[in-house]
């Protein structure tokens, strides 16, 4: 009887240096998949390493070794004793190991929840194990309904619509006070991670215009290429200022890069037009009496570390229904599983019936030969529908009893009614069923 296995671990069970270690070597995903397919316990496999949790996920019908051999490879991959390794480890099986796929593809299992990463890193994940040739009928059919339980949580529930990173947060914050930052011009200060992920979030909100200044101009370059933005030093910060709307810092200096006086020489130039601070770094980098001026608008990383905290419990709020969501997905994917039991008997059915067929129309050739191909075509088509139609209700009913402890009596009862041959064996194959003679 097949099953579903999934070993693993994740932030939450196993220290960074044992994560790092099963992903410190480059292509490691790739290497295991490739151990993986060589292992004659597992049938389908798939193997998943990012910075916070690395699994191995495998169809397999012999559980026991296979979780033994995928250990054993989880080992040798982070140059760790399998005792030691064991220690960290979670081992689900069938149902479990699919509720725990569809929680964590939903970001229901991350450190940040509602972090939209994991989706794609599990995508790329699958990927690598269809061009490995690794995933088959179940695992094929398991991905799809994973994306699709992801899918639903992030349109049906807004875990994923609340800002829960400083620099997100930021922009979020900006786009609040702004309504709509298109068209607006951008000020980031320091070319750091933060700035870049503002960067990222600024884009995707429509700002086409973004300068970046950074003490070390050659960073300043590199960032503001990557982003199409436009480069400028330390020392430009005060003519910016006249110009920007929208002002983002996040520098390491000790001292205050933006000064009261700075803010109020550009207040003449920009007439009016309200300004807009972000300071995201610690220690500050704009002065707190900058929010004294008149039409400037100055927020704290302890502004934003509350806007984060509440939107928290925005997300927290919506797993709730993000985790009844998953619940209906398993059920759904449990009630396909149970089908496979009844797929070799239909398929040796419907076989037969193809075989009869073509049979019955070889013996009627000679009689057949004087109808037109229009004709010919006609009389296949309703052979083939009368016959669809008479195997319909036993297919119908096969799948009903299929889970029920009754389908293997049923099961047996189709076969000799049909007398079927009970020396046909059905293989997967990238997502086939395909006959073939044992």
């Amino acid at each position: 009887m097949l099953k579903i296995l999934n070993i693993g671990m994740n932030h939450e069970t196993a220290p960074l240096e044992l994560r790092e270690r099963l992903a410190s070597e480059p292509d490691v995903a790739l290497k295991a998949l490739v151990a993986i397919r060589d292992l004659d316990v597992v049938q389908e496999g798939l193997f998943l390493s990012t910075c916070n949790r690395v699994e191995a996920l495998c169809i397999t019908d012999r559980a026991e070794e296979a979780r033994r051999s995928l250990i054993s490879l989880m080992s040798r991959l982070g140059h760790v004793r399998d005792q030691d390794l064991k220690t960290c480890l979670y081992v689900l099986e069938d149902m479990e190991a699919v509720k725990h796929l569809f929680n964590v593809a939903s970001s229901l299992d991350s450190m940040v929840l509602g972090e939209p990463q994991i989706l794609g890193q599990i995508k790329e994940a699958y990927a690598r194990a269809t061009v490995q040739k690794t995933s088959g009928v179940v695992l094929n059919r398991l991905m799809h309904r994973a994306f699709h339980a992801a899918k639903r949580v992030r349109s049906e529930t807004d875990i994923c619509g609340a800002a829960v990173s400083i620099s997100y947060a930021a922009v979020e914050l900006a786009r609040k006070i702004f309504h709509t930052l298109e068209g607006k011009k951008i000020l980031l200060i320091g070319a750091g991670e933060m700035a870049e992920l503002a960067a990222r979030h600024l884009l995707a909100n429509g700002v086409t215009s973004i300068t970046v200044a950074n003490r070390t101009f050659d960073r300043a370059v590199d960032v503001a290429k990557r982003f199409d933005a436009r480069p400028v030093s330390l020392e430009e910060i005060g003519s910016q200022l006249s110009d920007v709307d929208i002002v983002i810092a996040s520098t390491g200096s000790p001292d205050h890069l933006i000064t009261r006086s700075l803010v109020k020489k550009s207040l003449r130039k920009r007439r009016n037009r309200p300004i807009f601070f972000v300071d995201i770094a610690v220690p500050r980098d704009v002065q707190p009496e900058v929010n004294d001026l008149n039409n400037v608008y100055l927020y704290d990383i302890d502004d934003l570390k509350g806007v984060i905290e509440m939107n928290m419990a925005q997300r927290r709020e919506a797993a709730v229904k993000a985790r009844r969501i998953v619940e209906e997905e398993v059920v759904k994917f449990e009630k396909w599983l149970k089908t496979l039991a009844v797929v070799p008997t239909i398929v040796s059915l419907r076989n037969k019936a193809e075989s009869i067929i073509r049979a019955e129309f070889a013996k009627s050739s000679s009689a057949l030969c004087g109808l037109t191909p229009d004709q010919f075509k006609a009389m296949e088509t309703l052979t083939r529908s009368i016959v669809e139609k008479m195997l319909n209700d036993p297919i119908v009913f096969l799948k009903g009893k299929a889970g029920r402890p009754t389908l293997n009596t049923y099961l047996d009862v189709t076969k000799k009614l049909f007398n079927l041959d009970d020396n046909e064996v059905f293989s997967q194959d990238e997502g086939l069923m395909k006959r073939k003679t044992a």
